[in-house]
């Protein structure tokens, strides 16, 4: 029955989770009063089992949403004012938790507990933990400082495109309020106090580079993570081939790490115990081992800074020390259950996290499987149960991550039984070495790197194998639970009526796939990649790709916005990617995208830049599946923005235009050199992002768009699109969108007309995320 409930308990808390807005604090109330009422009438009709378990369902399901409720409502007493976005701010605070350190600088949790306006003096309600960047050449930050900062903040926002990673949700996962960055020096005004564990963890971290700096390996980054679940230092490169190879388990402190270390101590605690018969005899050595494994676990939690998955970790490891220690013979799923509850009412926000499915799912899988009748040996027993994971989480992580591993069946029945025994007791004895000044931690932090390198060896090969990942879109939930249960049903005992049909429940998860258009249309999709700009337009077989986003740092807006959606949407490979100019922010993700997909025929306006591309020119022309496509400039290859291509798309008499960056200088050629009515477009990406110098009057009347998108960040720097640019537009009577503020919007020409538009922020909103939608101007 407890697991039943908490399962009602975690479905409630999930429904709350999807709703685009918050119901009235007044709702919190009668939640609360409904589980209340309902537990004291299944309390009262105990002896009756099913009315008293169908009331206690019922006061599970409404203390779910009670709860879930609660912490939301109390995540907007602290969210940031939007008054507050923009301006220079002068904090007093605390640098809470591990300070992250990045190329251009660092990245930290700020506790406020002052703010003051720097305009006007006036001190203002100071917001949740606040995520600052601090670049340049920051100062060393400790846990517990307190230092004065000035600062601009802003809500939390990120990209919002169908299929890709979404910051603000992370954000709010995390309990952020705001993001922003440091202005100037800031001043230190007390040395640090409390955040002892931070501290400790900052201290072991410094000395286990500075080892491994001298070891000369290329995997600090992953030791780190291990030893601390710190992974500030992991690289692109090395997430691709933990993702390709399915171990990137390993690198999280998690179930697998911390049910090792205390599985060590329960043992070794346990052999020592019965070797002492006076205390064997008066205690059974369950009781003190495993109050000594929960302590070593709890240690190594710590180590990690009791992150997300070492305090899911922790929880179902104390469950099951209690199961043990007490000796009392509940079932399995009474123990998973219970775990289940004490996570979400410690954090309700963990629906959220793809490892709390992944976790709870993979401990009932290899409960399932380890229920069966075990085959001849270990390894046939770790065989089965890495087949069993695979078969039953492959639906989730297609779901979560648009990607499975095929490979990491084979690599982790090495890469697990390799990792715990060779790399993380070296490792963690050596760390604690060093942290401890005892000889000897340099040289088991050595032994563990090299036994890390062995590994990465064997994982780099398995990554560049072909067929090492299974890439598809991510199927609908209906697939996922279809196939899910296919899963389980698998891992019954032979001979349930049934179990030999569970292969017909995976074929929809290997069938479904994304709509595409219909022959004659095409979907235009303008992608939210910040300040720049990624537009997919697609046919009925046909896909192309114009301009790739920017790049900052080791961000690029290819991996991060354009690879997953062309992936959700079903996009194999790219007949046609135009890089309209030379602009960082219009070509920072091609190496991304390039990596990722076959491009057939790459066009640019800089073919300086790209010499294996051809040159983008006017008179270009061809047609998909009843669509015509047509470079209208430029006449031969320039530098700057007015040397961008300029892509017509036409299906009957619908069009779409695409100017790239062109401005006014560039307009006017165009103008020169069109027919009367011959850029007229019922869509029209603006030119240079709506910046005040293109998007001239003569353009405007020529083009007569009926909708008008400006690719443009929320909040960006150059306060695009301009003020005088909108009210052009507007005058002239078009419609107008940001996708800062909208996120991905997608049009559809077709011979009947203009359809749309579809905005992303509209169409998967939740109550955290900042307002936007499809917003008119």
């Amino acid at each position: 029955m407890l697991a039943a409930g908490s399962v009602a308990f975690l479905a409630e808390i999930l429904l709350l989770h999807r709703l685009p807005a918050l119901p009235p604090a007044g709702a919190l109330g009668i939640a609360a009063g409904l589980a209340a009422a309902a537990a004291a009438a299944a309390l009262a009709l105990r002896r009756r089992h099913v009315p008293a378990a169908a009331l206690a369902l019922c006061a599970a399901v409404a203390a779910g949403f009670a709860w879930a409720l609660a912490d939301a409502l109390a995540g907007r007493a602290h969210a940031l004012d939007p008054a507050l976005e923009g301006r220079d701010l002068v904090l007093e605070g605390t640098v809470a938790g591990l300070p992250e350190p990045r190329p251009a600088g660092v990245r930290f949790r700020f506790r406020p507990a002052r703010v003051v306006d720097a305009a006007t003096g006036a001190a203002v309600a100071p917001p949740g933990d606040l995520r600052l960047a601090w670049f340049g050449r920051p100062p060393r930050l400790v846990p517990g400082e307190r230092w004065r900062l000035r600062v601009r903040l802003r809500r939390p926002a990120g990209f919002f495109n169908p299929g890709g990673f979404r910051y603000e949700d992370w954000l709010h996962r995390h309990r952020y309020a705001g993001t922003g960055y440091v202005r100037g020096a800031g001043r230190r005004l007390a040395p640090a106090r409390g955040y002892r564990v931070d501290r400790l963890r900052m201290d072991l971290r410094e000395r286990l580079h500075g080892v491994l700096a001298r070891v000369g390996t290329a995997l600090t980054g992953p030791l780190t993570a291990l030893a601390l679940g710190d992974r500030s230092a992991m690289t692109p490169e090395q997430w691709a081939v933990l993702r390709a190879t399915g171990t990137g388990h390993l690198m999280a402190i998690s179930g697998l790490h911390v049910g090792l270390v205390a599985g060590m101590a329960l043992a070794a605690c346990g052999a020592l115990w019965r070797r002492v018969p006076r205390l064997a005899r008066r205690w059974p050595a369950r009781l003190p081992a495993s109050l000594a494994a929960l302590a070593t676990g709890a240690g190594y939690a710590a180590l990690a800074g009791f992150s997300v998955p070492t305090r899911r970790a922790l929880v179902m490891l104390a469950v099951g020390l209690a199961v043990l220690a007490t000796g009392r013979g509940r079932s399995a799923a009474h123990a998973l259950g219970l775990a289940l509850l004490a996570v979400l009412l410690l954090d309700p926000r963990a629906v959220l996290d793809p490892g709390l499915w992944l976790s709870f799912g993979a401990v009932a899988v290899i409960l399932l499987a380890a229920a069966r009748r075990p085959p001849a040996g270990r390894m046939g027993a770790l065989v089965r149960v890495q087949w069993a994971l695979g078969l039953a989480l492959a639906p989730l992580t297609l779901a979560g991550f648009q990607q499975a591993s095929l490979a990491g069946l084979a690599v982790n029945l090495v890469a697990i039984p390799w990792t715990g025994l060779l790399v993380v007791p070296p490792l963690l004895a050596g760390t604690l070495a060093l942290g401890l000044g005892l000889p000897g931690g340099a040289a088991l932090a050595e032994l563990a790197a090299r036994a890390l390198e062995a590994l990465w060896r064997l994982l780099e090969w398995a990554a560049a194998l072909p067929g090492a990942q299974w890439l598809a879109p991510a199927p609908p939930l209906w697939a996922v639970a279809l196939a899910v249960a296919g899963a389980v049903l698998a891992l019954m005992p032979r001979g349930l009526p049934g179990r030999a049909l569970w292969p017909l429940l995976l074929v929809p998860l290997l069938a479904v796939r994304p709509p595409r258009p219909p022959p004659g249309e095409a979907w235009i999709t303008a992608l939210d990649v910040g300040q720049g700009l990624a537009v997919v337009v697609r046919t009925h077989g046909h896909a192309l790709l114009y301009d790739t986003g920017g790049r900052v740092g080791q961000l690029d807006a290819g991996s991060a916005a354009v690879v997953p959606f062309l992936r959700q949407a079903g996009v194999r490979a790219l007949d046609v990617l135009i890089v309209s100019h030379g602009d960082l922010d219009h070509r920072g993700g091609l190496a991304a995208v390039r990596a990722a997909l076959p491009v057939r025929r790459l066009l640019t306006g800089v073919p300086a830049r790209l010499p294996e591309a051809e040159p983008c020119l006017a008179g270009t022309a061809w047609r998909w599946d009843g669509v015509r496509f047509e470079i209208l400039h430029p006449r031969r290859p320039r530098r700057g923005n007015d040397g961008s291509c300029v892509l017509r798309v036409a299906a009957g008499a619908t069009a779409a235009l695409l100017p790239g960056d062109l401005e006014a200088r560039g307009e006017r050629a165009l103008l020169r050199r069109s027919a009367p009515g011959a850029l007229r477009a019922d869509l029209l990406l603006a030119p240079h992002h709506g910046s005040a110098g293109a998007s001239s009057a003569a353009f405007v009347r020529a083009v007569r768009p009926r909708w008008v998108v400006h690719a443009a960040g929320f909040r960006n720097r150059y306060r695009f699109p301009r003020p005088a640019t909108v009210a052009r537009y507007g005058a002239a009577g078009a419609r107008q969108l940001v996708t800062g503020s909208a996120g991905a919007v997608r049009f559809v020409l077709s011979p009947a007309g203009l359809r749309g538009p579809r905005c992303a922020r509209r169409a998967a909103r939740r109550f955290w995320h900042r307002p936007g939608g499809c917003a008119r101007r």
